[in-house]
């Protein structure tokens, strides 16, 4: 067989260059990495903890005996002045030795602040790793991982001040603790250094000031309170805001129950207790001026975030407020007399609030929180209250005087409304139209009512927006307009929406603190005022400045408030609105004012409100502590007066009209004898008189008269005439508005037919040839008689008010809401406002209305 040519191998394609093969990582090589990672980390870690520790034991014997405070920050008054020492270190202060804590005293922190405190050496590294999950899980820091001996560190060896190497020498300072001190000593360390709020450190003290007794008596409950507040001793403070102390007592004891210290029965008896402040406490704080200070650390730490209070405490901080001492020694002077408030029927007394502010730089100049403020604890500058009709120019009149279409002369409620919709409120005035400078003056509810009608509920509340107060959803209703809020307001808010009016309308940004230093006059903080923004027209801040001065005028609701400079305010008071408790009494009153300079806002009421607590002097009591206070708190303020804006229009006022205008046509004498009344300030004035009669299209000028009445003499049987008056001043050549129009028919009068001479061609019976289809028989029937008795029915245009009826009997009344229609026999009583047709009481024998 022939053997087979031999095929060639083809040539492989051009694959590129070649790459070279990755070493694979044998087992050797593997054991060998980790080996030398694990000896670095190790060596690493032995390098960092000896410098850690010994960094720590360095600190820890340089320092030994710094068993006190850090440098007590201090809080300065607007001139400079120290006012007082945030902390004191040979104050309020009590040691303790270990034997003196009850073990559930000491279960109780230890459950709450560092669960594993028995366990570490002073870094909880599964506490770090699980607070580093939550943190990684949560993309924001949620939880803490400092332990009870890192806080001591904290506290006794470190400053208030943030470095980078902050948290690592804590951990150094803590190790060497663990090192040097038994868990017992650390534990009496850490309890005899931590701050209780109120200035308090250790909790010896804090046992004897918050609940009056030894460490060895405390209660559970009172023990769980005191562990919960060292996160937040303000906040957590049952004094201060005894609801968060309780939600916080609550956490601890459920803490306590999860690590089995107490059983459910204990956990649930310990909640509900319900906290009560010692008697004497007012007696152990001597802290000036308190309310005004604890509103400047909750403002400090607004404005320096991320330090705590005490690290404000103690950081050696110079806080320069714009405190005003003379005015804050009268508010507390006033305060603290009894006879500026109502007497109590029991211990809880009638409590109040005052905050006043310089609105040319928003500078808070004084305050004061309630009566007895230490033993309460709550400051009620910052507590919502119903304002009543003080809410009245900040959510119906401002913004009807914003909008251009009203001013303080336009008259409100012109058609006498009542009701609006399903919503009638009460107002003791009536419902007459009256004009929005009267409306404030007296305080006129129906007119407020209204205005916010008119205006827009939508519009009121953007303009209270504007101001400041946001308000709530369920807020979409007329009742606002009178001050029927869902949360209420603040005395500070009000104070901050009346500043506005003060300020010309611009924006106000109440504030105490001025700024904050260190000790070393490094400055920390200071205060710049936000961009101001013209909130509101000046022309409306001025029409509502003009208009509220009146409320301290004669008839007016806050005369009490009256000082030797010009003021400006608004009272308020709002309804009880306890169920089935008929009474006029009050839940709370108010007064808000402000002269050139200052704005001052004052509430008095209960802080619980029941049958037998209750506000029965209405505002007077506000308006009068106003005016106390700040007549002695400005007496060294230079006075200043309210700036007019250009474009502030006038009023014109009008000539005011006649009224009672009457017409009767009396038979006897063939005349219409027309009387009205003279209007007001009369002088160098005269009266048209217009008529028209069926002929005529139009009215002219009857007579001019110098007296209120005149007769016209010349009326035809027959015939229809209209009247109306007007009060003419030549001066000025102004007419008033007419009066009604009065309508008078003369009746036809009785015709004698002289007796004609018989003529010879006539009939001898003397009879007149009668008239075709007369049916007399050729007798001239004369008219029919009118009795000059019998009234006559008269007309009047469309919402004239009814028929006026001349003649006896007729009532006096205009018949535009201004009096009662004439009705009956006279009975009529003109000028009471009354809305639209009245029955008379009696029937009379006058015509129909």
């Amino acid at each position: 067989m022939a053997e087979q040519p031999r095929r060639s191998k083809p040539k492989e394609q051009s694959r590129g260059p070649v790459k070279k093969k990755k070493k694979r990582m044998t087992p050797r090589k593997w054991f060998f990495a980790f080996f030398f990672t694990v000896v670095f980390a190790v060596v690493c870690g032995i390098i960092g903890y000896l410098f850690i520790t010994l960094n720590g034991e360095r600190i820890l014997t340089e320092k030994a005996d710094m068993l006190v405070l850090g440098e007590a920050s201090i809080i300065y008054d607007g001139n400079g002045n120290e006012v007082t020492k945030l902390y004191d270190a040979s104050a309020n202060r009590e040691n303790a030795e270990y034997d003196e804590f009850p073990k559930q005293l000491l279960d109780a922190f230890v459950a709450t602040e560092d669960q594993r405190f028995y366990e570490h050496s002073g870094i909880d590294f599964f506490s770090i790793g699980r607070a580093v999950v939550k943190d990684v899980i949560a993309r924001s820091k949620v939880e803490g991982a400092s332990t009870l001996t890192q806080q001591l560190a904290k506290n006794i060896f470190l400053t208030a001040d943030k470095t980078f190497f902050r948290k690592a020498t804590e951990a150094s300072i803590a190790i060497a603790l663990e090192n040097k001190y038994s868990k017992q000593e650390i534990l009496t360390m850490y309890l005899n250094r931590i701050y209780f709020g109120k200035g308090i450190h250790g909790i010896k003290a804090a046992a004897e000031y918050y609940f009056d007794t030894d460490l060895k008596d405390l209660k559970l409950w009172q023990m769980a309170t005191l562990a919960g507040m060292p996160k937040a001793p303000n906040r957590y403070n049952p004094i201060n805001d005894p609801e968060s102390s309780m939600s916080r007592r609550s956490v601890v004891l459920k803490l306590m129950f999860d690590q089995h210290y107490i059983t459910q029965q204990e956990m649930d008896e310990a909640k509900a207790v319900v906290y009560e402040p010692p008697a004497d406490l007012e007696d152990k704080q001597t802290d000036p001026y308190k309310a005004y200070v604890d509103y400047v650390i909750e403002e400090a730490l607004k404005v320096m975030p991320g330090i705590t209070e005490e690290e404000l405490r103690v950081g050696g901080y110079r806080i320069y407020t714009s405190l005003n001492t003379t005015a804050q020694q009268a508010v507390e002077k006033e305060f603290a007399d009894d006879s500026n408030f109502e007497k109590s029927p029991d211990e809880q007394k009638a409590q109040g609030a005052m905050i006043i502010m310089d609105h040319r730089d928003g500078t808070i100049q004084a305050m004061s929180g309630g009566r007895d403020y230490v033993r309460k604890g709550l400051n009620r500058v910052e507590v919502k209250r119903q304002p009543g009709s003080a809410f009245k120019p900040i959510v119906s009149y401002g913004p009807a005087l914003e909008s251009g279409d009203f001013l303080p002369w336009t008259v409100l409620n012109q058609d006498s409304q009542k009701c609006f919709g399903n919503y009638c409120p009460r107002d003791p005035h009536g419902a007459g139209p009256v004009t929005m400078q009267e409306a404030i003056k007296e305080s006129r509810n129906l007119a407020a009512v209204w205005t916010l009608n008119q205006v827009g509920i939508s519009n009121g509340i953007a303009f209270a927006k504007k101001l400041g107060i946001e308000l709530s959803p369920d807020d979409r209703n007329l009742a606002i307009a009178l001050g029927g809020l869902t949360d209420g307001v603040t005395p500070l808010q009000m104070a901050e929406a009346y500043s506005v009016f003060a300020s010309g309308g611009k924006s106000v940004d109440p504030h105490t603190i001025t700024k904050i230093e260190t000790a070393a006059n490094k400055k920390v903080f200071t205060y710049h005022a936000p961009q101001s923004k013209q909130l509101m027209k000046p022309e409306t801040a001025w029409y509502m400045t003009q208009m509220m001065q009146t409320v301290l005028e004669k008839g007016g609701t806050g005369t009490g408030a009256r000082i030797d400079r010009p003021v400006a305010g608004k009272t308020g008071t709002s309804q009880h609105g306890i169920p089935n408790f008929n009474s006029s009494a009050n839940r709370d009153a108010w007064f808000v004012g402000y002269s050139p300079e200052w704005t001052a806002a004052v509430w008095m009421g209960y802080d619980i409100t029941d049958k037998e607590h209750v506000i029965k002097k209405s505002s007077s009591q506000a308006a009068a502590m106003f005016g106390k206070v700040m007549k002695q708190a400005m007496k060294n303020v230079p006075k200043s007066s309210f700036k007019q804006p250009s474009g502030i229009k006038q009023e014109v006022k009008e000539q005011a009209p006649v009224t009672n205008f009457n017409a009767v046509f009396l038979a006897d004498q063939a005349k219409v004898q027309l009387t009205w009344t003279a209007p007001e300030n009369s002088e160098g004035v005269t009266y048209r008189v217009y008529r028209k009669d069926s002929s005529e299209s139009e009215f002219s000028v009857f007579a001019d008269a110098v007296n209120p009445t005149t007769d016209d003499m010349s009326v035809f049987p027959g015939m229809t005439y209209q009247y109306y008056v007007v009060a003419y001043n030549a001066e000025e050549d102004k007419e008033s508005k007419p009066s009604d129009t009065i309508t008078i028919e003369v009746p036809e009068t009785e015709v004698d037919i002289p007796e004609q001479p018989m003529e010879p061609d006539q009939p001898s019976d003397g009879e007149l040839p009668g008239q075709p289809g007369d049916g007399n028989n050729g007798e001239v029937s004369p008219p029919p008689s009118v009795d000059p008795n019998q009234p006559v029915e008269s007309e009047t245009p469309p919402g004239d008010g009814g028929t006026v009826s001349p003649g006896p009997g007729n009532g006096n009344g205009n018949g535009n809401g201004n009096g009662n229609n004439g009705n009956g026999n006279g009975s009529a009583d003109p000028g009471q406002g009354v809305d639209g047709p009245v029955e008379s009481t009696d029937p009379g024998t006058g015509g129909p209305l």
